[in-house]
């Protein structure tokens, strides 16, 4: 039997699902098995890297108790001090009977030696030798001078020693101990499965020991990711680590609170994956057995589902032996050819209707209407007008508006206009029209009888549609609203009102909603009682100075006190017509050319125009005193650049004298405030650091090139003490000065 389309089009959506989900149901039993194994087996190596660090912590912990216990006996204060000798034998025997039974506590094969560095002798493997003075001081250097603390451990090239100066309480170190632990040790230790990989990694995230495995090892990047996971993780943990050549590892680590130690162990997935060899097999053979049954189950509920299509499709031909292979589209044009006509016929009106009524709208709030056509069109339209119907204009203008483009202010208030209508119900209202370029007008309607809210209603619509404009275009606006009218032809007026009440966002703000029975009382204040005169000298100055930084500082606080202390809109015209006549004045002063322009000539007829706070701040501050700013700035900048540059020449000349911003500041006619403020603006750093600094490049090259004792360079560069100096050089370089030194003289 031939299939039609419909058929094919549920089959193969039910065959694709079907196998969409054998799939994934299979993929996540599969994984989930994987994750369950990974997880047992992670466990289980998790206890045995746990166990090898209690069991290596325990053994070092042994070590180290014992030279503690020894080195605060009398016995171990007199050998240390005694020149031994060959003659000296029983104190030699008693010596290395002790370093014997430390043996016996600690790991075995670990070699054990005890150096006197005040006697200059060594015990090691059971033998006494003499060290040489230069012998000692390297010792001394190496494992006590250079060292932060008194017990530590360090790589070797055959394992690891461990460092311990004794006495234990005292900073006057006698004698160091050291235990040698070969790598062979640590293997029989450490591996207590073959083959299995362990790392130690120290507390730097350096690599004190590595297991001798035919695995591959890990690499640097490797082990740094796993040191910095294990910063941030209690005493155990795992991170899954990227292959060189594909394929992933899991690190399982363990960290010791007793040295910060971490033991690292490998979990190769690839393990988890051969023990799972049979459950993939079973899930295959489950998933085409389900599979099987799926597409069996698709094929029927097709069949049963496409059965009504075919009994419509017969009832709609005209020729049942002739239908076509698609009833579905058969049906649809059969329908579609029914009601075309009505449709079309349908459209052509609805898209003449609002071209008409947005018209009438806009005659109305213009007063081009007469009576006799306002009643005509309202009737037309179907506005439910009675003769208790009350009217109310609502205009809305955009807060913002000086950057934008003409055509986006079009777009925003046709959106703005899109919303009024979503918001205000349309038995409430007639069609919203975009007035002009920055106001969009709305005529409300209301029943006198059953609107008693009228205003708080009104309020609703205003702070909804101001809310929307913020969330969805990313825009503000005020709105104004006129007092209520009873007929239709006042509309213009009402307009009139709802500008005027507009007007009030000088004081208001953005967002404003403003009615103007709230204004029409005439509530006036003061003319001119405050005008901020320091302010405005502070601003001066940082603009002379070309100062961007104390021009912000000093700016906003300024148009915010005006904007603070003026009582009506009045009292800020005048407040800004007498800051533009001394913007002015200083423009003729400094000699700048700003409001030269012919942008900003017309600038008192700009600000007395705009009715936004926001934009009179934007036209301040943008196109009149940050120009002005950037052209002094650039005729300050190259007086500052010469300024800088002989306090630098100061400096490297004579920095083995006495030198201070106060004594330079006589010797330059300038304050030292203002050579501070010069000098850190041109080289980026203080006077006190730009000093410093050039005298400790001085003191690297004397290091380097001369033999002056430290006490010398640090009584030329003007160091009260050789210990300030030795503090400064370390903190800059790192490194002390002797060392340094002999750094640069190996090199």
């Amino acid at each position: 039997m031939r299939k039609s389309k419909t058929f094919y089009n549920i089959f193969i959506p039910i065959l694709i699902l079907s196998i969409g989900l054998v799939m994934g149901l299979g993929s996540y039993i599969y994984f989930s098995t994987i994750r369950s194994v990974a997880d047992r087996v992670g466990e289980s190596h998790q206890s045995l890297i746990t166990q090898i660090r209690n069991t290596l912590e325990q053994k070092i912990q042994t070590i180290e108790y014992a030279f503690n216990t020894y080195s605060t006996t009398k016995s171990f204060q007199e050998i240390i001090n005694n020149p031994l000798t060959e003659r000296d034998f029983e104190i030699y025997r008693e010596l290395n009977t002790q370093l014997n039974y430390i043996a016996t506590m600690g790991l075995d094969g670990v070699e054990y030696s005890l150096i006197s560095l005040n006697q200059n002798w060594k015990i090691s493997k059971g033998s006494l030798t003499r060290v040489s003075e230069e012998e000692s001081n390297e010792l001394y250097e190496q494992y006590i001078e250079k060292a932060s603390k008194g017990l530590y451990w360090i790589k070797t090239d055959d394992g690891i020693r461990f460092v311990h100066t004794l006495p234990v309480s005292s900073k006057d170190k006698k004698a160091i101990a050291l235990s040698d632990i070969s790598l062979h040790t640590l293997n029989q230790t450490l591996q207590t499965k073959p083959d299995l990989p362990v790392y130690i990694l120290n507390k730097e995230g350096e690599v004190l020991y590595t297991a001798e495995t035919e695995k591959a090892k890990l690499t640097e990047q490797q082990i740094q990711k796993i040191s910095e996971q294990a910063m941030h993780e209690p005493l155990k943990g795992k991170i899954k680590l990227e292959g060189d050549v594909g394929g992933s590892v899991l690190a399982l680590f363990a960290k010791s609170d007793y040295n910060n130690w971490t033991y690292v162990t490998l979990l190769d997935e690839e393990e988890v994956s051969e023990a799972l060899t049979t459950t993939r097999v079973g899930l295959i053979i489950m998933g085409i057995v389900i599979m099987v049954l799926m597409i069996v189950l698709a094929y029927v509920l097709s069949i049963y589902l496409t059965r009504p299509f075919r009994k419509i499709q017969s009832s709609l031909s005209k020729n049942p032996v002739l239908i076509p292979k698609d009833e579905v589209d058969f049906i649809i044009s059969s329908i579609d050819s029914i009601v075309s006509e009505k449709e079309s016929l349908q459209h052509l009106i609805e898209i003449e209707k609002p071209k008409l009524e947005t018209q009438f709208v806009l005659n109305l709030l213009q007063n081009r209407v007469t009576q006799e056509e306002a009643e005509k069109s309202l009737s037309q339209f179907g506005y439910p007008i009675t003769h208790n119907t009350v009217f109310v204009t609502m205009l809305i203008q955009l807060d913002i508006y000086g950057n934008v483009q003409l055509s986006d202010k079009d777009v925003l208030l046709f959106a703005v206009n899109n919303m009024v209508q979503e918001i205000v119900p349309e038995s409430g209202r007639m069609l919203p029209v975009v007035l002009n370029e920055r106001t969009q007008a709305t005529v409300l309607l209301f029943e006198k009888e059953t609107d008693p809210g009228m205003r708080d209603k009104i309020l609703n619509y205003a702070k909804t549609i101001i809310k929307s404009t913020r969330e969805f275009l990313k825009f503000s606006v005020s709105i104004g609203i006129s007092m209520s009218y009873n007929d239709v032809l006042n509309s213009r007026e009402a307009c009139e009102m709802s500008l005027e009440a507009l007007y009030q966002r000088l004081n208001l703000g953005k967002e404003s909603i403003i009615f103007y029975d709230d204004i029409s009382r005439g509530v006036t204040g003061p003319m001119l009682l405050h005008y901020p005169t320091e302010l405005e000298s502070r601003l001066f100055d940082a603009i002379r100075l070309g100062d961007e930084e104390g021009v912000s500082n000093s700016l906003y606080p300024l148009l915010a006190d005006m904007m603070k202390h003026s009582k009506n809109p009045m009292n800020l015209e005048v407040t800004l017509i007498r800051f533009v006549n001394n913007l002015i004045q200083l423009q003729q002063l400094i000699g700048t050319e700003v409001l030269l322009t012919q942008e900003n000539a017309n600038l008192y007829h700009r600000l007395l125009d705009i009715r936004n706070p926001e934009e009179i701040e934007r036209i301040l501050v943008y196109d009149v005193i940050y120009p002005m700013v950037k052209s002094m700035k650039e005729k300050t900048n190259q007086q500052f650049r010469s300024i800088a540059h002989k306090i630098a020449t100061i400096v490297r000349t004579e920095y083995d004298q006495d030198l201070s911003l106060e004594l330079i500041s006589e010797r330059l006619h300038y304050s030292p405030n203002y050579l501070s403020s010069i000098f850190r603006k041109e080289y980026g750093t203080t006077f006190s650091e730009y000093v410093m600094n050039y005298r400790l490049e001085v003191a690297r090259n004397w290091l380097v090139d001369t033999d002056m004792t430290i006490k010398d360079i640090a009584e030329r560069l003007r160091y009260q003490n050789s210990q300030n100096f030795i503090r400064s050089f370390r903190k800059k370089e790192h490194i002390t000065p002797g060392a340094y030194r002999k750094m640069k003289l190996e090199q």
